[in-house]
């Protein structure tokens, strides 16, 4: 068999490498896409203790401040560093106005 095969008049050497190429310009793109999917996402619900500030399961109407700041100081320390961080980024606090507002009022108790 001749290792100097064709295709098309190109060597299959060259082939080959063509075929690499656009294989790795498709893994990046997938791989783009994926990061940008995970960073678009809502931050917030990856947090498990954000039910506690809500009085329905829907998450539609919020704890009265009392209730807000009981929830607050029972959460842990690290996911009220998270979300004091969503809320000072103003992209994400936007769609979470009120509950922003709270936590804001509330970053400083411990």
């Amino acid at each position: 068999m001749n290792s100097d095969a064709t295709v098309a008049g190109k060597p299959s050497a060259q082939i080959e490498e063509r075929v690499m190429r656009i294989r790795t310009v498709c893994l990046g793109a997938i791989a783009l896409g994926l990061l940008a999917g995970a960073a678009s996402a809502d931050a917030f619900s990856d947090l498990a203790s954000l039910p506690t500030f809500y009085t329905d399961a829907s998450m539609k109407t919020m704890k009265p401040m009392s209730g807000f700041k009981k929830a607050w100081l029972a959460t842990p320390r690290g996911d009220r560093d998270t979300m004091m961080k969503m809320c000072n980024d103003a992209a994400m606090s936007k769609p979470h106005a009120a509950f922003c507002a709270n936590v804001l009022a509330l970053g400083g108790a411990n």
